[in-house]
C-alpha cells in the first residue's frame, strides 16, 4: 500500500511496458558497450550495486561480464521486465527506494545511470542517495553518476523550454525553473499519442560534488561520457566517479 511518505512511482506499468523500445538508442554497443567495460574494469573481482536497475539494460550485461550485480528498483512493474528477462536470476534485486533500502554485502562499484539521480526531486533526497551509495561501498569503492549537465545556457531571459529530441517519432522538452532547481521532461510520440511528463531536479556536477563530500567520498575521475572523452564546458552530460576513502 502506498503511503504518503512512498516516493512516487513514475515507471508503472504503462511506462514498462513500451521502456526498451524507447531507450534503444540506449542499448546500442557504441553506448552501452563503454558504459559495461568502464563498471566492470571498476568492480573488477568485487560485487556492484545498481541504483534504480529499471529493466536491467546495463546490469544484465554488466552480469554477463562474470560481475556479481545486484539492484535495488522502486517500480515493481520495471523489475518484472528484468525477471521476464534474466530467468535465471543473475542479477539480484531489492523492490526499495534507493535513497534508503539497504542490502546485504558491501560493494566494489555502486553506480546511478542515465540521469536517474534527477529522478530525485530534492536537494535533501539527493544527498540521502549518495549516503545511500557510501553506506553500499567496501573502502576503497566507487560510487559512478552518469548524468545531464543543466543546459541553462541555451535559455533566452525569461524562457523555460529547451527541446532535446524532435523527431517524427519523438517530441521531447526539458521545462526548467531556475529559481528552485525543478525541470520536467515532457515526451510527446505523435504516431501513437503517448505522452507523458516527469518531474526531475537539476543539480550541477559541483553540487554533486558536495553531496559526495558529505557522503564521504571523494572525486576520482570526471568524463562527458562512459567512453572517457574530456569533460568540457560546453559537455551536455558527465559521468562522474567519486571514490570511498580507505583501501
Amino acid at each position: 500500500m502506498t503511503t504518503p511518505t512512498d516516493p512516487p512511482n513514475h515507471f508503472d506499468e504503462d511506462v514498462a511496458a513500451t521502456y526498451d523500445a524507447d531507450v534503444t538508442a540506449m542499448s546500442m554497443p557504441g553506448v552501452l558497450g563503454p558504459a559495461v567495460e568502464l563498471l566492470a574494469g571498476l568492480a573488477g573481482d568485487g560485487a556492484a550495486l545498481e541504483l534504480a536497475v529499471g529493466t536491467g539494460r546495463v546490469a544484465l550485461p554488466l552480469a554477463a561480464r562474470g560481475v556479481a550485480v545486484h539492484g535495488i528498483e522502486l517500480s515493481e512493474a520495471m523489475v518484472a521486465r528484468l525477471r521476464a528477462k534474466d530467468p535465471e536470476g543473475t542479477v539480484g534485486v531489492t523492490v526499495g527506494d534507493m535513497t534508503t533500502t539497504r542490502v546485504p554485502g558491501a560493494f566494489r562499484v555502486a553506480y546511478l545511470v542515465f540521469n536517474t539521480v534527477a529522478n530525485v526531486t530534492t536537494q535533501e533526497g539527493q544527498v540521502a542517495c549518495f549516503r545511500n551509495a557510501a553506506a553500499h561501498l567496501e573502502p576503497g569503492g566507487c560510487f559512478v553518476v552518469e548524468n545531464g549537465v543543466p543546459q541553462l545556457q541555451r535559455l533566452p531571459v525569461g524562457e523555460r523550454f529547451v527541446p532535446f529530441e524532435v523527431t517524427p517519432e519523438h517530441l521531447g522538452f526539458d521545462e526548467y525553473d531556475v529559481v528552485t532547481q525543478q525541470m520536467w521532461s515532457h515526451h510527446y510520440r505523435p504516431r501513437d499519442g503517448r505522452h507523458a511528463t516527469v518531474p526531475f531536479r537539476y543539480a550541477w556536477p559541483a553540487e554533486l560534488d558536495l553531496m559526495a563530500q558529505l557522503a564521504g567520498l571523494r572525486l576520482r575521475d570526471r568524463w562527458a561520457g562512459f567512453d572517457q572523452s574530456p569533460f568540457t564546458a560546453t559537455s551536455p552530460s558527465h559521468v562522474s566517479v567519486w571514490e570511498k576513502p580507505g583501501r
